[in-house]
């Protein structure tokens, strides 16, 4: 995807957003979830050692002070940073965190209809039969993630089918943009409006699952996401604001520019890799970095959401301060970045090379003879 990055060094903005986020005063939930899964992938784009240190370190001393006794749904976001852990080091405390989330989410966790999990942020039963965006975030992509690393069919299988059943309950078919939640024993879509970030959730992991899962035309529920997100983003890419940003709620013309969803969203067009999509993420991508401080804090994040009741609820979101989803999904879109910039160099010079080789490997035939010049005025030939 052609993008311009001239004017900005990708690295030392990555490292700034990343530096201001591990100085946050996260907890082991959500917040810290997506804001790590970014820090993750700010370590994996960029090789910086000291990332992956300083994750290492935070962890080890949340284990010695007291993991939280309950998971949720949404608290399975921290597996995403233990994922890249266990990765890196093969210690098995972080594989033991992952398998406790895997567990939970298997044996535990509140479903209903066709195993389809339920949105939930503590041990209450808050949200009965809600299927939520955030949750393909928070636990299938996770489990996604898990079930590759791991080699364990069954993971994928449960994570697909989370997939197959968000899309089918919560991406509004005539459109193709998606609800914030579903209400299942209501049989309907609450307030029925289609916020931003839950299309960044939706999107973003559709287009990451497209992409990490080996081997993945073989499994058929792959099928639907390629297809849903295709539709998503073909609805999503017009909609998007003169100044880069996609609006709080996408198709309320009057609704404030929202800098996470945009991130997620931008990230998620660059993933899926369709090159048309490059005007429309090199806006979001200038609109991002408009909204991020010199100390690398990333303004006009709306607070944490729920399924709202109406327009003026998520218009009454406070942008105020910053949050760990939006530090994370900031640092999804400029390392998605930059590793597309890496690839466009890669393919230059693939390039260049093969348009030397082909110049040298010519025949002398095929080479272009050289036309004989007149002899200039005032040489020793000229009669």
């Amino acid at each position: 995807m052609k993008l311009n990055t001239e004017k900005v060094d990708l690295k030392v903005l990555i490292e700034r957003v990343t530096d201001y986020t591990l100085d946050m005063d996260l907890t082991w939930d959500w917040p810290c979830g997506v804001a790590y899964y970014g820090v993750s992938r700010a370590y994996e784009a960029t090789g910086n050692k000291r990332y992956l240190e300083r994750m290492i370190a935070w962890v080890d001393e949340y284990i010695e002070a007291g993991l939280p006794p309950v998971w949720t749904v949404n608290a399975c976001a921290m597996g995403h940073m233990l994922l890249t852990l266990y990765a890196e080091t093969k210690e098995q405390k972080y594989l033991d965190l992952i398998l406790g989330k895997i567990e939970y989410l298997e044996k535990d966790a509140l479903r209903f209809g066709d195993r389809v999990l339920q949105h939930t942020v503590s041990a209450k039963n808050d949200f009965p039969e809600q299927a939520w965006a955030d949750t393909l975030f928070m636990a299938a992509y996770f489990l996604l993630r898990a079930g590759v690393m791991l080699e364990r069919k069954d993971l994928i299988d449960d994570a697909l089918h989370q997939y197959f059943w968000h899309i089918n309950y919560l991406q509004d078919e005539e459109n193709g943009l998606w609800y914030h939640g579903y209400n299942n024993i209501k049989q309907d879509h609450m307030s029925g409006l289609h916020w931003a970030r839950a299309n960044a959730w939706g999107a973003y992991t559709m287009a990451r699952a497209a992409r990490g899962l080996p081997e993945a035309y073989l499994y058929p529920p792959m099928m639907h996401i390629w297809s849903s997100l295709r539709d998503q983003l073909a609805a999503i890419k017009k909609l998007q604001k003169d100044d880069g940003l996609w609006g709080t709620v996408l198709d309320y013309p009057d609704a404030y520019g929202e800098v996470s969803a945009t991130a997620g969203i931008a990230a998620a067009m660059i993933t899926q890799g369709n090159p048309l999509h490059g005007k429309y993420v090199q806006k979001a991508l200038d609109g991002v970095i408009a909204n991020i401080t010199e100390k690398g804090r990333v303004l006009n994040v709306s607070g944490g959401t729920a399924v709202m009741n109406d327009i003026a609820g998520y218009l009454g979101i406070d942008r105020k301060w910053a949050q760990g989803w939006g530090q994370g999904l900031a640092l999804a879109l400029l390392t998605a970045v930059l590793e597309n910039q890496e690839q466009e160099r890669k393919i230059a010079e693939h390039q260049k090379k093969t348009a030397v080789a082909v110049g040298e490997n010519a025949k002398p035939e095929d080479k272009p003879k050289k036309t004989p010049q007149p002899a200039a005025s005032g040489s020793k030939t000229d009669k």
